[in-house]
């Protein structure tokens, strides 16, 4: 009796073990039959070929790229484990503790309970601003991309010229990418001097705008290209209704479809975007707590090794706090809130980076949304390009470009140009990746590439946080263009 007891104990914990691994065979075999049954037009090819790859001429050869299939986020999976389930719960206890411990500190202090959120109003302000901006950006990316490339299909194989009439379509295109969606959210933002929450904003929304219609010109102009003169007709041109919705997808690969589930949960979707208001006050109490204390009086010292390493090693633990509430608070809840609103089906927004043995694998596995778009329109077109031997100089270039772009989100959000996170990114990033690659295994290479996030993630914000602080305590009365990219942190010792 006492052995069918304890077996009939095990029997869910051992269903679910089948079940999760029946789950992965049966994605795995719908991922392959998508793959084989489906056949996008093959481009046509002129000169050699090597290997799939085209080594000369100016088209891609056929390739099936991203296929998309009904999945769940994986945190949603593990969540259903009451283990994994504590730990988020232990995370909410931490929050808890913020908060009581600035309420007591206040009330000590000033006798009374304060609850002052200026810091966040603050970080968050000139929203009237912030959302026209966001509007015209979506505005203009739904017109612009579409109708040039409508204009340029029905007319390209009636062209004379059909060179000089790819050339002109697409120089207006690149235009708008740089000038329209380049430049002009960027004078916005230092034009109207918005603070950093709010010019992240409108970054992150530019950014992903302009790879979104990258991505929809990059899957739709073969197209074209692979159809012949009498043909013209029967291609068909993707609705505008379509581009609209991958325009909120939250993917960055354009589809003219994607899986989609039956139906929409409304409390899924308030509860994730719950789940994001909370992060955000997390983020908020972890400044108030363990950040600011620190940083803010750091310039009453002379700036030295000692108390340089001291402020790293004291932003470890907001610097971990931070890794992990950006990627619950925008990769787990924001992108499936939109998902299930959208009854977008793909939900593989990550994978279990927090398992990976080498740097490679945490690449690929952090923000599958980001990777996806640099493998298929930086990494292979690079390689399709130049040449399959060039796999090295391939990954330099998704290394420099990923770099400069987030070095160029945080010099427009900070109001700063202080290259530590391309620093970070092009030449220890880059090492690990090819040191710390997927041949090592074990856990000991987790153990290392944990302790190498948390001190990364200790300097990025150490850093910056000083030169945040040396900028407002040590201004300049007549600043030259290289007081803009000298470190003022370096030099502020001034007493506040």
């Amino acid at each position: 009796m006492q052995l069918l007891a304890e077996a009939e104990h095990l029997k869910p914990a051992f269903m679910k073990g089948i079940e999760s691994h029946f789950t992965e065979f049966v994605d795995g075999l719908v991922s392959k039959s998508v793959l084989l049954e489906s056949s996008p037009p093959s481009f046509p090819t002129t000169g050699s070929e090597k290997d799939g790859y085209k080594t000369k001429g100016l088209r891609a050869p056929p390739e099936h790229g991203k296929v998309f299939v009904v999945r769940k986020s994986l945190l949603d999976e593990l969540f259903e484990v009451d283990h994994i389930r504590t730990i988020y719960h232990m995370f909410i206890a931490f929050l808890i503790l913020f908060i009581l411990s600035t309420l007591v500190i206040d009330f000590i202090d000033e006798g009374r309970l304060v609850l002052d959120f200026d810091l966040l109003v603050y970080t968050f302000g000139k929203a009237s601003i912030v959302a026209p901006t966001c509007v015209c950006m979506i505005l203009s990316t739904l017109a612009v991309p579409y109708g040039l490339f409508c204009h340029w299909a029905q007319s390209y194989h009636n062209s004379s010229h059909k060179t000089v009439h790819s050339v002109f379509f697409g120089t207006l295109f690149m235009l708008f990418q740089i000038v329209g969606l380049g430049l002009g959210p960027t004078y916005v933002t230092l034009a109207y001097d918005l603070p950093p929450a709010s010019r992240f904003i409108v970054i992150m929304e530019q950014v992903r705008l302009v790879m979104k219609g990258h991505s929809f010109i990059r899957e739709n102009v073969p197209r074209i290209l692979s159809s012949s003169p009498p043909k013209t007709n029967s291609v068909q041109l993707p609705r505008l209704s379509q581009y609209l919705y991958f325009l909120f997808a939250p993917t960055l690969i354009y589809r003219d479809e994607y899986p989609r589930t039956p139906t929409r949960r409304w409390s899924y979707v308030a509860s994730m975007f719950a789940q994001v208001l909370g992060s955000l006050f997390y983020a908020y109490y972890v400044f108030m707590r363990l950040c600011i204390p620190i940083y803010r009086n750091y310039n009453q010292e002379p700036f030295n090794s000692r108390g340089l390493v001291l402020c790293i090693f004291n932003s470890i633990l907001p610097g971990m706090l931070m890794l992990f509430l950006v990627f619950f608070s925008f990769l787990h809840c924001w992108l499936n809130a939109f998902a299930e609103m959208l009854r977008f089906g793909d939900r593989m927004f990550y994978k279990d980076w927090w398992n990976s043995t080498s740097y490679a694998n945490y690449y690929r596995t952090w923000n599958v949304v980001v990777h996806d778009w640099l493998y298929y329109y930086a990494y292979r077109d690079f390689r399709w390009f130049f040449g399959k031997k060039f796999k090295s100089a391939a990954m330099l270039f998704v290394f420099a470009v990923s770099a400069a772009v987030h070095e160029y989100i945080l010099a427009v959000c900070l109001g700063f140009f202080y290259p530590v996170m391309f620093c970070l990114f092009m030449c220890f990033g880059m090492l690990f990746n090819f040191i710390i690659n997927d041949q090592r295994k074990g856990s000991i290479w987790n153990v290392i590439m944990w302790t190498s996030l948390f001190l990364g993630h200790g300097i990025l914000l150490c850093l910056y946080s000083q030169e945040w602080y040396a900028r407002r305590y040590c201004p300049l009365k007549n600043p030259t263009f290289l007081d803009y990219v000298k470190p003022r942190s370096w030099t502020c010792h001034e007493k506040i």
